[in-house]
This record gives C-alpha cells, structure tokens and sequence, in this order.
C-alpha cells in the first residue's frame, strides 16, 4: 500500500531540515550570486583574502562563541581586541616578540577572568558586566597609549599579520588552527561537554555536582583570550597598535556566532558554525565592496540578516 503524505505533513518535515541546513545553503546562494555579479570573486587573491580579512573577528567571535554557549554575552570584545593590540605593541619593544605575545594574551585572558568573576559572583547580569568593562577596557586602552596609535613596531613583530606559509597568509592559518582547536574542545574534551550542560541547563549542571561559576568563569577567559590574540593579528598586520581600534567589532562577532546558529540561550552550537557565520559577514562586506556599494548598506544588511537569525533559532526550538 502506497502510504500518503498530506502537503502539511510533508512541510512539517521539511522545515526542520531547512532550518538545520538553510544556513549553508545560504551561504552557497550567497558565494554563486556573488559570483556571477563580480568575475573576480572566486580568484584565489580574492578568497584568501576574504579569509584574511575575517581573521580577527573570526578568531574573536569563536572566544565569544564559549560565552554565548553558556547563556551569557560578553559586549567587551571588541575593547579587549583594542587593548591587546596596544600592549602586543608597546611589549614589542620590551621584550622578544614570544614574550610580548604570550603578556597580551596573558593581560586580556585575565580581563575575561575578571568579566567571568563579575558575572557569577557577584550574581550580575553579564551584559550589565561586559557593557560597563567595554566602555573600562577602552577607557584604559587610551589611557596606557595616551589617547595615540602606538607606531613603528619591529620587522620581526609583523610577520604574524603579514607574513605567509606558501601563498596561504599567516592569518588564514591561525584562524584554522583556532577553529580546529575550538573544534575539538567543544566535542572531545569534557569541558566542552560541561559547556553545552551548563548552557542547556544550569540548575540540572549544578545539582549534578558541576562548578558551573569555574566553568563561566573559564568560558569568558577564553573570550578574552581569543579577543587579545585578534589584537595581536590587527596589530602585526596594520604596524600600529590603536587603541580605538576595532570600534564596533562586538556587532561581528556576536552576529557571526548568532548567524552561525549558535543559540542565545544557550546549549546550543559549534565553532564551525561560528566559522561558516563569520565567512558569511565577510561574503556580504566582500561582495558590497567590490560592487562599490554604500558601506552603510552592509550596516542595514547585516543587521536584518543578525533579526533573521535569531528568529530562525526561535524556530529551531519549537521543533526541537
């Protein structure tokens, strides 16, 4: 007998699957159009290039991509891009340039620590936290570089942003590395585990013996982190560190992880995601650009696209 399937019943299927996979197949429409409209979009110049250009928020946004998988948000990343930038440049001349990367990262992991710290014991809202520390971390950035860009960085501490593996440049294979690293922190180690746990649900992960404030707490460091590494890239690359760099880097990277399918109430997501998130704002700032279009239509471009994503994942929920 020849089962029948209604029209209804065949679209309730279907949606889950759009929903789960729309995403990609988005971002494939996106690359073929953009394509056809611009012949030098799928140049390797170009390509690696794109990738270059979504190096730091993609580093930045897969720190944040931690963050959001506990239920929290951290609106301080892009101050912490900016503050890692000027240190990575004033250490330069201090120390080797190791060591100058190794302080940075040290200095903003210990400001994630502190947003973390905040957050859970001092039981606050943590986007109360990381909008008083974004406006701080700034604040402080201009004050240690003097309200000035920091210049004339060493030959020796730009290679990490200007130099290259074969064609490939330097910042293309360290956003790799970070995703491959992301990657299998959040399936193979059980601190990745812990995270989804605890973003599902916290009271279940407390009762169940978990240290839900170490495992927050660790999760905004890690922000940091990856925050103060998109500094350094930003800084090798550009010669100078600024500390008004980055102004408005929090709207990408947020919005990578939330297009990414990372949920904002947590539980739910993955570094690829966040990956395939970033490449798609790069796409649309690429794709604009080459097409001379009015940057302030990437503005209104992006923020429809960040509505839609958080309405996609309402969806997902419902038939989750």
């Amino acid at each position: 007998m020849v089962k029948y399937v209604s029209n209804t019943e065949g679209r309730r299927k279907l949606l889950p699957l759009l929903l789960k996979y729309g995403f990609v197949i988005v971002v494939i429409i996106l690359m073929l159009i953009m394509a056809i409209i611009s012949p030098v979009f799928f140049s390797s110049t170009n390509i690696l290039n794109l990738f270059r250009q979504i190096s730091v928020t993609g580093i930045a946004a897969l720190g944040a991509t931690f963050v959001i998988l506990i239920g929290e948000i951290d609106l301080s990343v892009a101050s912490t891009i900016a503050l890692g930038g000027v240190f990575y440049a004033s250490l330069q001349f201090l120390v080797p340039v190791p060591f100058a990367v190794l302080l940075t990262l040290a200095i903003t992991m210990s400001v994630g620590f502190i947003n973390g710290l905040i957050t859970t014991k001092g039981d606050i809202a943590s986007f109360a936290v990381t909008l008083g520390t974004m406006g701080a971390i700034r604040g402080f950035a201009l004050l240690y570089a003097n309200g000035r860009p920091i210049f004339g960085l060493h030959e020796g501490s730009r290679w990490m942003g200007m130099g290259y593996a074969g064609p490939i440049p330097l910042p293309v294979i360290f956003l790799i590395v970070a995703v491959i690293v992301a990657i299998y922190t959040l399936r193979m180690t059980r601190y990745g585990r812990h995270l989804y746990a605890v973003g599902g649900n916290e009271e279940a992960s407390y009762l169940g013996g978990l240290n839900v404030h170490m495992i927050k707490i660790m999760a905004f460091a890690l922000a940091g982190l990856a925050a103060g590494f998109g500094g350094v890239l930003m800084t090798s690359r550009l010669g100078s560190g600024d500390p008004i760099a980055a102004a408005g880097y929090e709207f990408d990277v947020i919005a990578a992880v939330v297009i990414g399918g990372t949920s904002l109430r947590g539980g739910i997501g993955s570094a690829q995601g966040t990956l395939l998130g970033a490449l798609l704002m790069g796409l649309i700032t690429n794709g604009l650009n080459l097409q001379g279009v009015n940057p302030y239509w990437q503005q209104i471009a992006k923020g429809l696209i960040i509505v839609a994503a958080v309405f996609i994942d309402r969806q997902k929920r419902r038939f989750s």
